[in-house]
């Protein structure tokens, strides 16, 4: 009977997903209530310690300030969306990290404040159809696909869409060298 209501709900929870339910941008903090903790892999913590978690900050050093000028780049490098599609969440997305955030809305602000670095939603997609432990559970138990989800899995395409010549702080990436800089495994 358990395992009926489980495969009814994950069929009606995709299919919400396939009648075009948009997915949002929760922010990193809500990633870390589970992914925090050691028996867990502690990606949180990881990503915590790497540079992505503080990509936004070096928009505010003079070397960000003296590169948007050789660009020709007229804004803050912080305010610049030649920047921002890089450094930060779900830039030029619905729901991604934005400047005009309402700031009388306290918790748009809070995730707007989230979203402001390279966070889990930047490689993983937006999070608000996968972010709850019932739904990973059911992802995990191979009831949902996480693709029918958003979840996206990580590879060079995503991390190429930044790390790229486009950049003018390019230097050359070797996936598979820089992925294990990054990893933070979920323990089987």
């Amino acid at each position: 009977m358990k395992r009926v209501l489980i495969c009814l709900f994950a069929f009606a929870y995709v299919g919400l997903m396939a009648q075009g339910k948009p997915v949002k941008y929760v922010g990193s903090m809500k990633c870390k209530v589970c992914h925090n903790k050691a028996a867990k892999g502690s990606q949180y913590k990881i990503w915590e310690s790497r540079a992505h978690a503080r990509s936004y900050e070096t928009l505010l050093s003079a070397e960000s300030q003296a590169i948007a000028k050789k660009m020709g780049i007229t804004t803050k490098p912080e305010e610049s969306p030649e920047c921002l599609r890089c450094h930060v969440t779900g830039w030029g997305e619905a729901g991604g990290y934005t400047l005009d955030v309402d700031v009388a809305n306290a918790r748009a602000v809070k995730v707007n404040n989230d979203l402001s670095r390279v966070g889990c939603e930047s490689c993983h997609g937006p999070g608000n159809a996968y972010k709850s432990k019932k739904t990973m559970m059911l992802v995990r138990a191979g009831e949902i696909d996480c693709k029918d989800l958003g979840f996206l899995k990580v590879d060079e395409t995503a991390c190429t869409r930044c790390h790229n010549t486009d950049s003018p702080t390019f230097k050359p990436f070797d996936y598979a060298v820089r992925v294990k800089d990054i990893m933070h495994p979920y323990p089987e």
